[in-house]
């Protein structure tokens, strides 16, 4: 037992004086950095998404390396990182439910949306007889439907968004390839 506390107590003397150690921290691996960092305030009030958020769906925060490890970028422990986000302009969800729910039988939705033909359409036929207007409240719930521009809608961060994930060939392949290794 004796031994142990020493073999102990020598690892911890050990470990305390070791040199940080410098990398490039953008080839750090998960559990070596924490991104964003916590000190910073990287949530943008009006977007509810990473501040900088590109039309490419990326932003560069702020990240933290672990202990004792220094970024050859910074020459410290922070270092900027690229991490995705969902580009937003300005559309909010809840405020597209409540124009689909109230006045979606006239096609506000879609207008406010940028469709203005399918509003056009869905003012000419009160919604479609109320059926069109059944239908966008649940495609644009299931966040399905979103604006003409391309953009996410304004969710709270930690709010119910969803991510779509599409399938096509390449992924069609990748998973045949993994059920063929699989067997």
């Amino acid at each position: 037992m004796l031994w142990y506390v020493a073999l102990l107590l020598l690892l911890v003397t050990y470990v305390s004086q070791t040199e940080p150690v410098t990398v490039d921290c953008n080839e750090l691996l998960m559990g070596q950095f924490m991104c964003p960092d916590p000190a910073k305030n990287h949530i943008d009030p009006k977007t509810q998404q990473l501040r900088g958020c590109t039309k490419q769906n990326r932003a560069r925060v702020w990240c933290i390396a672990a202990v004792d490890i220094n970024c050859t970028e910074t020459g410290n422990s922070t270092f900027t990182r690229e991490m995705p986000c969902k580009w937003t302009n300005g559309y909010h969800l809840d405020t597209t439910l409540l124009l689909s729910v109230f006045l979606g039988m006239f096609g506000v939705d879609r207008f406010y949306l940028g469709y203005p033909g399918i509003g056009l359409l869905k003012l000419c036929t009160l919604g479609g007889m109320f059926l069109g207007q059944l239908i966008d409240i649940i495609l644009i719930a299931l966040q399905v439907v979103g604006p003409a521009d391309g953009s996410a809608y304004v969710i709270p961060y930690y709010g119910a968004g969803i991510s779509i994930v599409r399938s096509d060939n390449t992924t069609y392949r990748y998973c045949n390839q993994l059920y063929c290794m699989q067997q």
